[in-house]
């Protein structure tokens, strides 16, 4: 098991610059010593902003050259994507014989060039720079890795004998059971580290390293290690991960439609949101590539502020779309990540709802520089309500959000970190990469039905693509300009719902003429009925 996720960081962190700046925190004394802070952003007027590009193509018209494309679906639903059939880039290999690597894990990808010295302090705003340990939060995390013999009159901890729980068996599937018996329980009541309690981390930590083998996991803290934090679910990593990296008037990357309670996070913060054109196999590099021309060599060279901070996508299954990124689509993006110096936030909480396998290579798989933030979510796979996820990238960066939770959540709940960690010790990584495969193919079911009734009821009315991973089916409307009044409104009379697709847009006004529709709640009958409603729905606007 690995060691305990615990911030080394009074050595690190709170040690004053010698420059005039007195007051700054010398953040750059966790990193590279070449690196120096960032200045403050110029004023919005004088930032580079460039067009919003051409609009989101439909169709896969814009596949780059040598995508590797989703399989076609099952005779009897509806028409698969142009190019569907052909295999899949990059496949995750079975181990050999003897070998504790992960059944899934990727083979290893050619050698990249030499990795990028990384200067992680060009990416942190002003706020997370001036962030310090708390010296309460860190006596608590030494307390708790102290001998019994350790007499503590430090902490602020209540004594837990006074608190009514005293023990929890919880039944599991499969005839099993979590026991949490007194002594646990008492830990289980009580303060734990903010980065979430050693047991769970070292499980974590050792399962990425098997599941993705990040080239980063041998890295020098000062290099990018890797490094794992829990997180109170994945929506707290990213919102942290945004206040990190985001100043007002900073550029970003991301392919919108996408997660509306993202956008949510983001339009606070005042930053310039670049729309990147996707397809059904995921942002097109060339598009991309096309945007980032805006900047020049000298640009990259100079680490100007306009170069954007960070490219946000949902790589499998996206929320609302459905899209999965193809393996070679991410080589490509990824060297333009290296190209014009920025990051990669790759949110991935349908990873594990990928219904053909094997399943594709991750971009923190790839990642040789550092510069990959990657959220993992168990809320689809084991709850929803424990509001357990997990933030993974590289060492300087992950500090900065621990230190983040330690003025605020302080830490994930210590009985939902023990009872998750309980039963991950129980299955070990086997018996969860089974459990993972009972969830897929109950998913795959419940796509399998809601696919058959759009085929039934829409054919002629809408278009979709089948989606390879994740819980939506994104429909687009034909003769519907914007179904914001149709859903909002008529829908309901009709007794079905769904959800409008500007929802979904960077700007929620824009027009859209598409809906999402989820397969994991209703039943295979529910799906038949509401998308016979839909159509009537249509019939009557038409």
């Amino acid at each position: 098991m690995g060691e305990p996720c615990v911030p080394r960081l009074l050595h690190r962190i709170g040690v004053q610059t010698r420059s005039a700046e007195r007051n700054r925190p010398a953040f750059t004394a966790a990193l590279p010593a070449a690196t120096a802070p960032a200045a403050a952003p110029p004023p919005r007027s004088q930032l580079r902003r460039p067009g919003p590009g051409p609009r989101r193509p439909r169709s896969a018209e814009g596949a780059a050259p040598g995508d590797a494309h989703r399989p076609a679906r099952r005779p009897g639903a509806a028409p698969a994507p142009v190019g569907a059939g052909t295999e899949r880039a990059g496949p995750h290999m079975p181990s050999s014989a003897g070998s504790r690597r992960c059944p899934l894990r990727p083979p290893p990808l050619p050698a990249p060039r030499r990795p990028a010295d990384m200067n992680y302090s060009r990416f942190i705003t002003t706020v997370s720079a001036a962030r310090k340990a708390s010296p309460i939060r860190l006596l608590t995390e030494l307390m708790q890795k102290s001998p019994p013999s350790l007499i503590s009159l430090a902490g602020g901890a209540p004594n837990p004998n006074v608190f009514p729980f005293k023990r929890a068996t919880v039944a599991i599937g499969h005839g099993t059971a979590v026991e949490i018996g007194e002594d646990l329980m008492k830990r289980a009541l009580q303060y734990s580290a903010s980065a979430g309690i050693p047991e769970l981390l070292s499980w974590l930590k050792d399962f990425q390293r098997n599941l993705h083998n990040p080239p980063t996991a041998n890295y020098s803290p000062e290099q990018g290690q890797m490094e794992v934090c829990v997180t109170t679910g994945s929506q707290e990593g990213l919102c942290k991960v945004f206040e990190m990296l985001i100043n007002p008037g900073d550029n970003i990357l991301l392919d919108a439609p996408t997660y509306s309670g993202t956008l949510a996070a983001l339009r606070p913060l005042g930053c310039n949101i670049i729309n990147v054109p996707s397809d059904q196999h995921g942002i097109i590099p060339k598009a991309l590539k096309e945007i980032l021309s805006t900047w020049s060599s000298e640009d990259v060279k100079n680490h100007s502020h306009h170069l954007p901070k960070f490219l946000y996508t949902i790589p499998n299954g996206c929320n609302p779309t459905g899209n999965s990124l193809t393996t070679e689509r991410k080589k490509e993006i990824y060297q333009l990540a290296r190209k014009y110096d920025f990051l990669i936030i790759e949110d991935d909480p349908y990873y594990f709802l990928q219904f053909e396998k094997p399943w594709a290579p991750t971009f923190l798989s790839m990642d040789v520089d550092g510069r990959v933030i990657r959220t993992d979510s168990f809320s689809k796979i084991l709850s929803s309500g424990l509001r357990i996820g997990f933030l993974t990238g590289p060492k300087p960066l992950i500090d900065r959000v621990i230190l983040h939770i330690q003025v605020s959540t302080m830490h994930t709940s210590t009985f939902t970190q023990i009872m998750i960690s309980q039963l991950l010790q129980q299955w070990g990584e086997k018996g969860f990469l089974e459990h993972i495969d009972r969830v897929v193919e109950f998913y795959r079911t419940q796509r399998d039905a809601m696919l058959i009734a759009a085929d039934k009821w829409l054919k002629d009315l809408a278009e979709w693509y089948p989606p390879a991973a994740g819980m939506f089916l994104w429909i687009k409307i034909k003769g519907v300009s914007d179904t914001q009044q149709l859903i909002m409104e008529k829908a309901l009379q009709k007794e079905v719902l769904l959800v409008p697709g500007g929802a979904f847009n960077i700007d929620s006004s824009e027009p859209s003429s598409y809906v999402r529709a989820s397969f994991s709640l209703s039943s295979p009958g529910q799906m038949d009925l509401a998308f016979k409603r839909l159509a009537d729905l249509i019939k009557e606007a038409l």
